[in-house]
């Protein structure tokens, strides 16, 4: 019984210093996380922190997986119970840009670990890696039930629609982060609904 309590009490220390390290690597990064930073936030021992993990890597892996499930959670997740075809893929758009007006001010984990990890390789380039090509899967396969479903048409290449509704996803991160554009937004949400026209039989 205590065995069981301790490592329920171990499992939850560690959700605090993952929730903690995910809000701080928000704002400074991946790279800018240390087991002593994070100590501090939490007001717990270094050898503490380090004990959940091991070392500042396997941190770093924890926070992306735990920044993934959260993504899925809160713009995925809640699409499957809307029909399949277009109504799922504008609902998952509407989700994804609501995550990313919360992210312009918070900071995407996605967008400053690729810029951190683009040109260097290991487990946590991997994870980010896997993190990002998991969720573009599935928006393509979103796209490809709308096509099944007669909604899109048949000529439509789900890897080029993917592509064209990340990158205005990129550009508003861009815009309303960096250039600070208060159009960002709308415009996106334009540039989709004429991807649609473009896409629609």
């Amino acid at each position: 019984m205590s065995t069981s309590k301790s490592a329920s009490k171990a499992e939850h220390t560690k959700a605090v210093i993952v929730d903690a390290a995910l809000r701080l690597a928000s704002q400074i990064g991946l790279e800018g996380l240390s087991i002593g930073a994070l100590a501090e936030v939490t007001q717990m021992s270094k050898s503490g922190v380090f004990a959940h993990f091991g070392s500042r890597e396997e941190l770093q892996i924890s926070v992306v997986r735990e920044y993934f499930v959260r993504f899925e959670r809160d713009v995925f997740m809640p699409t499957l119970q809307i029909d399949r075809g277009l109504p799922r893929l504008r609902a998952l758009f509407a989700n994804w840009m609501s995550q990313v007006a919360h992210e312009v001010q918070s900071g995407c984990l996605f967008i400053s670990g690729a810029v951190e990890f683009d040109d260097r390789s290991g487990p946590v380039r991997d994870a980010l890696e896997q993190s990002m090509k998991t969720w573009l899967t599935a928006v393509r396969r979103c796209i490809a039930m709308a096509i099944e479903a007669g909604h899109l048409a048949q000529t439509t290449d789900p890897k080029q629609m993917m592509f064209e509704i990340h990158g205005l996803i990129l550009a508003v991160h861009y815009e309303a982060k960096f250039l600070k554009s208060v159009h960002s937004m709308e415009r996106a949400k334009i540039g989709f609904d004429n991807l649609l026209t473009r896409y629609k039989i």
